[in-house]
């Protein structure tokens, strides 16, 4: 999985953390929890604030 792939990532995110409210999470964490899912495999350096964002968002989107 790359960092492109944000609605799978956020489908990820949802049921590797569904305790944690996806509106809340900065995004040092968030890139962190991305970079810990077992299917990723990117560069860390190819993630930016606009992916984080549509990372972000892809997961609000799944948990509402």
């Amino acid at each position: 999985m790359k960092w492109t792939e944000v609605e799978e990532i956020g489908i990820q995110l949802s049921e590797t953390h569904p305790e944690v409210d996806p509106k809340r999470v900065n995004f040092v964490d968030l890139a962190n929890w991305v970079m810990a899912l077992p299917d990723f495999d990117d560069d860390p350096k190819h993630c930016g604030e606009r992916i984080l964002e549509a990372i972000q968002q892809a997961w609000i989107d799944e948990t509402e």
